[in-house]
């Protein structure tokens, strides 16, 4: 009998914590391989308490400011298995074409706003805001599934527990 791996790298999204990790995020992020937080992060503890749960990648937001946020690159391209995601704060500050850089995601941060949209072949995620609520927008965190060069993303309602797209 052959045994059949399973190859598939769950990646945990959050963003905009503003120095407040839920126990929810805590909860949904647990089990994943990385962290990717994309920024207003507002405080070194809140990293430090994701890594707990698994290595972390996050970007400098508008509001990360202090020597802690020096070690903090404003965008990065990290790969995923097969894939690359590029992950910016906020997406008018990107000066690059994602597909001519080798990007088959980006992730980004700061509208708070929830959503998964693909744009020329590449897949945009924002996985809303984690942190204080603001306005009438969900409390969110998401995920990547990434198997082989295929992405599955999915974005969850912290506060309900379910699909928040």
């Amino acid at each position: 009998m052959h045994r059949v791996l399973n190859t598939a790298i769950r990646i945990g999204l959050i963003s905009d914590t503003h120095n407040l990790v839920r126990p929810e995020a805590i909860r949904f992020l647990s089990g994943c391989q990385m962290i990717i937080h994309c920024g207003d992060i507002c405080g070194p503890e809140v990293l430090t308490e994701l890594a707990r749960i698994a290595p972390v990648t996050a970007v400098r937001g508008n509001n990360d400011r202090g020597p802690w946020t020096e070690k903090l690159p404003e965008y990065e391209l990290v790969p995923i298995g097969k894939i690359c995601a590029y992950v910016i704060h906020d997406l008018s500050q990107m000066d690059i074409d994602p597909a001519s850089a080798g990007a088959a995601v980006v992730l980004s941060g700061h509208s708070h706003k929830p959503y998964i949209e693909r744009r020329a072949g590449v897949l945009y995620v924002n996985p809303g805001s984690a942190g204080p609520r603001r306005f009438k927008l969900p409390i969110s965190a998401g995920e990547l599934i990434v198997e082989g060069d295929s992405v599955t993303p999915r974005i969850v309602d912290l506060e309900a527990g379910e699909a928040a797209n």
